[in-house]
């Protein structure tokens, strides 16, 4: 059945209840949008009692909850109205009050995180502190099946099933889509966000990847990662791998290889600072427990060495980043790496240049400790990596940045 009509709904609290009215109209303003009562859910009502209210509209916030609740309970929807007159609201509203609103946003997360409706981050989608329209509609949907689930008593709100449940809203083809799924329209969203973000001739360039990157990119069949892959099977030794005084890879690792040292260091470079792969103890080297799982795992390993090569350095700022990004693309089109055409992409400012070189040393590194170059030419594994490099960075999460 339907919702009560909301017009009919305030006509009737003017009349029982005057005092609450007026709180109500705009409260349920806010919560709606215009839109009707049947539209709510639990994470709406969260996010308006627990951040909206104490946020962004003045008065007296305690009274306007209580306004809102009362016009709820007339429209029946007794669970959403129990929230605007208990403990947990009256706790943050306080919190807000008295500590300010840092305080009162972590109580805020804290009790949406008890209410186990806020979906989950899994595998396949972290989800935007800054979202589009399709991952508002993605979260919206994942949200309610979680409430829903939650209330039936299928799930408990921190049940580990949650994550198996947002996965089934994420990827199962919906008849409302379509016959598409919410995970194709989020990311089909950041990766046309990421083509048309950044000026005309980012968006020159980027364009065609758009359709080159729609798709998973699998990892190649010849051989690729070798070095790599050696050097975490010997940290995964009895004792790992002896390091010289200086903690350089001693000699007798490197009569073992056959690779040169150059490569080897470049490997271990990235092992240790992007893959989080290796761990030096003393004059050793040993394969972490993310090490071991990444040389077990031969698609883990393809996945994460790929997304390496956009990674940030320590303390590497965005920009430097973002040359990275049009060298791969460049480089992914045969085309050469000229540093003009990179700091013309990203519109670079000529005291920027030293920063745009180092990006791509840094980038020439990591390429060559995955042996994806040869003669400044990506191998076919190269190219491989550089599309899945370039769609990992597209589709990661838009978040808000702290400056402080």
């Amino acid at each position: 059945m339907p919702a009560p009509d909301v017009a009919a709904l305030l006509s009737e609290l003017e009349r029982s209840e005057p005092d609450y009215a007026e709180h109500a109209r705009s409260a349920i303003d806010w919560l709606t949008g215009g839109e009707p009562l049947e539209t709510i859910t639990e994470l709406n009502m969260c996010e308006f009692l627990w951040y909206t209210l104490p946020t962004k509209i003045s008065g007296d916030r305690t009274a306007i909850a209580h306004a809102l609740g009362r016009l709820l309970r007339l429209g029946g929807l007794e669970r959403y109205a129990a929230l605007c007159s208990s403990p947990t609201t009256a706790q943050i509203l306080r919190t807000y009050g008295r500590l300010g609103e840092s305080a009162g946003m972590s109580a805020y997360q804290s009790a949406l995180d008890a209410t186990g409706v806020f979906p989950p981050d899994v595998p396949e989608l972290r989800w935007s502190s800054i979202m589009g329209p399709e991952e508002l509609g993605a979260h919206g949907a994942c949200s309610a099946a979680l409430e829903l689930a939650i209330v039936s008593g299928e799930l408990t709100p921190n049940s580990p099933e949650r994550e198996t449940l947002t996965r089934h809203w994420l990827t199962t083809p919906r008849t409302e889509l379509g016959g598409d799924n919410w995970l194709h329209r989020v990311q089909g969203e950041r990766l046309n966000r990421w083509v048309l973000g950044r000026g005309t001739a980012w968006r020159e360039l980027a364009q065609p990847f758009e359709v080159r990157l729609h798709a998973p990119i699998p990892a190649p069949a010849e051989d690729h990662l070798e070095a790599l892959r050696w050097l975490l099977a010997m940290g995964c030794r009895p004792g790992g791998i002896t390091l010289t005084q200086r903690h350089n890879l001693a000699r007798s690792v490197l009569a073992e290889s056959t690779w040169s040292g150059t490569e080897l260091a470049a490997a271990r470079e990235v092992a240790q600072g992007q893959l989080n792969a290796l761990s030096q103890v003393g004059r050793r080297l040993v394969t972490t427990p993310a090490g071991k799982r990444l040389l077990d795992d031969p698609d883990l390993l393809w996945e994460a060495a790929a997304a390496a090569l956009l990674a940030p350095a320590s303390g590497e700022n965005g920009f430097r980043a973002s040359a990275r990004e049009v060298a791969l693309m460049l480089l992914a089109d045969d085309s050469p790496l000229d540093r003009d055409r990179v700091t013309a992409v990203i519109d670079c400012a000529e005291w920027q240049t030293l920063e745009v070189d180092a990006s791509l040393a840094e980038l020439g590194r990591r390429l060559d400790a995955f042996g994806l170059r040869v003669a400044g030419k990506l191998t076919p594994a190269g190219r491989s990596a550089a599309l899945a490099a370039l769609r990992n960075h597209a589709l990661r999460p838009r978040q808000y940045i702290n400056i402080a």
